[in-house]
């Protein structure tokens, strides 16, 4: 009996100390040395909240540069990926349709390759980045409709890419948020 008490007591003692008190030190320190982070990384416009720079969100103007297509409509609350397999006709077919509509609205000829992240969904549904491939092919249609120099755009494109982590791994990425962000700025 005397080893169920002495149970009972650690379970307690660890049940507050990692269940309570270590998130709320960890939580306390996240504001403390990361706040801008630690409250969700969120970007404001006019002194109103437009969105986090870590999640993404659909833009359909032909005069901002459109992000990667989303399985789960860019809902944060409903991160995930449509899980298709490659050998799924249902994701050929939207693959297809993705392609043929990237191409009518960027008035690309039918030869153009375009880059995976172009004509699919990302993983999460909400990644923000888009390639520096992807953003130049959709550079002479932004040009178009916000009547700029293309030279003005690109620098601005540049200015937004966001390198890899760490030099290692992955790819940079355009934040598309931040991008447009400045281009209504212009």
């Amino acid at each position: 009996m005397k080893k169920l008490i002495t149970s009972i007591r650690v379970f307690f003692v660890f049940a507050i100390l990692l269940g309570l008190v270590y998130p709320l030190f960890i939580m306390a320190l996240g504001q403390l040395i990361f706040p801008y982070q630690a409250n969700g990384s969120l970007i404001t416009y006019h002194d109103k909240i437009i969105g986090s720079k870590l999640i993404a969100q659909e833009f359909n103007h032909p005069e901002y540069f459109h992000s990667r297509f989303s399985a789960v409509d860019y809902d944060a609350t409903n991160s995930g990926a449509s899980n298709l397999p490659t050998s799924s006709n249902t994701l050929y077919q939207q693959t297809q349709a993705n392609t043929k509509k990237i191409k009518i609205e960027n008035d690309l000829t039918p030869d153009v390759k375009l880059p995976a992240d172009m004509v699919l969904s990302s993983a999460s549904g909400l990644d923000p980045h888009i390639s520096l491939d992807n953003a130049m092919l959709q550079l002479p249609r932004v040009v178009k409709y916000r009547g700029l120099s293309r030279k003005a755009v690109q620098e601005l494109i540049y200015k937004h890419l966001d390198s890899d982590f760490v030099g290692i791994w992955g790819q940079p990425g355009v934040n598309v948020l931040k991008l447009n962000l400045a281009l209504d700025k212009i």
